[in-house]
């Protein structure tokens, strides 16, 4: 009876130690939040398809974003203030597919990370940077087109200023590194231990609620009560000029108006003045060149110049169309609201979740979806922000259709 009472106890005080155990096991997983791959869980043709959607999006954000920077680089009338801050963020999610993407894809499918302890910190400092880096990238780009809109006098004195825009540029690097990559190089010593398991790759403070709540607020929270805040803003001005009747002396035309059947081209009988805009307010004076090539792309049927084009040239532009192209921004700004939130509200909202409950009530398939919609963002910026501008509009057909270019350039002169 005694032996049977001392086996008794020893096997409910294995069972003990076998369930304490479970948590750590889960948490020590990859991160995907477990243990058990992505192999296990599905046949060989879904793991095909999802290595062929995962390559397929690495491949989209690293040809869009390479795009938008050839566009800057080979067009000289994209480089004025705003359009810098463009250049940042493609750079940022360029990186982000041509070296993030293409590393977690073979540990995504497998669950295991082979590619040795130093690749992963350098995978983590690049990823944490460049999603962050993306973020800070998309505030300035509202902050900037916030000013333009509330303060045009200002913001049109300081465009020809290039250190202006430099420092900010560099502010988000530096500000994104430190948000998260000391933690990641530094946190195991300050521990004293690692959590990390050998084949794995996650931050070591994947698991801590605290941290993570923090740096979500930073990263996440306050840049999107920020840029809310600068489109309802915008949107109160120009309901603010509206009422004063800011547009009585000269009404713009109504294909002026942003509308996503007409994002990607050029639109028929529309002037280009208001379109401009959707660059950010201009100031230096354009060369008389570019203003010929403006001027004649308002009447596109067939190229002839209408008095009344020539008006609303002419006069409108100068008047009118400045509510028309603040009403462009407020747009433009609710677009990137909606996606940034789309894409980034169900990851910062799950790592909170996981790190409160240390990981047992997150399923694998759900974080990756979310950590791939993350992701997605990078992917859709070039398509979101330059595409439905006229300028990066056709320094995209100068690279992608210069025929179409030239044949269109020579019917200007």
């Amino acid at each position: 009876m005694q032996l049977s009472s001392q086996t008794e106890l020893t096997w409910i005080h294995n069972m003990h130690n076998s369930t304490a155990e479970t948590p750590h096991t889960a948490g020590t997983g990859n991160e995907t939040l477990s243990t058990q791959s992505p192999s296990s869980e599905f046949s060989l043709g879904v793991l095909v398809l999802l290595a062929f959607l995962m390559v397929l999006l690495a491949l989209v954000t690293i040809l869009g974003n390479i795009l938008v920077i050839l566009a800057f680089i080979m067009d000289r009338n994209l480089r004025h203030r705003s359009n810098y801050f463009f250049l940042n963020l493609a750079i940022s999610d360029f990186a982000v597919g041509a070296f993030c993407m293409p590393l977690y894809i073979p540990y995504s499918l497998t669950g295991k990370w082979y590619l040795g302890r130093g690749i992963c910190k350098l995978w983590l400092v690049m990823d944490y940077l460049l999603c962050t880096a993306s973020v800070f990238n998309i505030v300035l780009i509202s902050y900037d087109r916030f000013l333009s809109v509330t303060k045009a006098v200002s913001y049109r004195a300081q465009q020809g200023i290039t250190s202006n825009p430099v420092v900010k540029m560099v502010a988000i690097w530096v500000f994104a590194f430190l948000l998260y990559c000391p933690a990641i190089l530094f946190w195991e010593h300050v521990a004293g231990h690692s959590v990390v398991a050998a084949d794995q790759c996650y931050a070591e403070f994947f698991d801590n609620w605290y941290f993570l709540l923090c740096a979500s607020t930073l990263e996440f929270f306050v840049p999107l009560l920020s840029v809310a805040y600068f489109n309802m803003h915008i949107f109160h001005d120009i309901q603010r000029r509206q009422r004063h009747g800011s547009t009585q002396d000269c009404e713009p035309p109504r294909s002026s108006s942003l509308s996503w059947r007409f994002c990607f081209l050029p639109r028929p009988g529309a002037s280009s003045p208001p379109s401009e805009a959707e660059d950010s307010v201009s100031s230096s004076p354009r060369p008389k060149k570019e203003s010929l090539i403006t001027e004649n792309l308002s009447p596109s049927r067939g190229n002839s110049v209408t008095p009344e084009n020539d008006f609303s040239v002419s006069f409108c532009s100068r008047t009118g169309s400045k509510l028309q192209q603040d009403k462009k921004i407020a747009k433009s700004l609710a677009i990137i609201v909606c996606a940034f939130a789309i894409c980034w509200a169900p990851y910062t909202l799950l790592m909170i979740i996981r790190g409160a409950c240390q990981g047992t009530c997150v399923h694998n398939s759900l974080y990756e979806i979310t950590f791939w919609l993350l992701w997605l963002n990078s992917s859709l910026n070039p398509f979101l922000y330059p595409l439905c501008h006229v300028k990066f509009r056709m320094a995209f057909m100068k690279i992608l259709c210069p025929k179409k270019f030239a044949t269109l350039r020579s019917g200007f002169f």
